[in-house]
């Protein structure tokens, strides 16, 4: 299976107590959302206007925010819709 070079593989901190055993079985598989779904993006034209209004008050070229919302996998299962529809423009400290 095809895994770009750019992903790296997740692991879990450590703790105390192992709730299941940590040796690798199996092959590799890749664990991208775009590897078995169709994304989809949907974002509220109110938040984006947010975000678009407060980069342009903002007097340095680069600042931080979140764009926040949820995701959904499609009623035919075959794809999974993102929506955006909360703007937050986090905090400089």
């Amino acid at each position: 299976r095809f895994v770009p070079k750019r992903m790296v593989p997740f692991s879990f901190p450590l703790s105390k107590c192992a709730l299941w055993d940590p040796v690798p079985m199996g092959d590799v598989i890749g664990a991208h959302i775009t590897y078995y779904r169709n994304p989809r993006l949907s974002l509220v034209e109110k938040t984006l206007r947010l975000a678009y209004r407060h980069a342009k008050q903002n007097e340095k070229k680069s600042f931080s925010c979140f764009l926040l919302g949820s995701l959904a996998v499609d009623e035919d299962g075959e794809g999974v819709t993102l929506t955006i529809d909360r703007f937050d423009p986090g905090r400089e400290v």
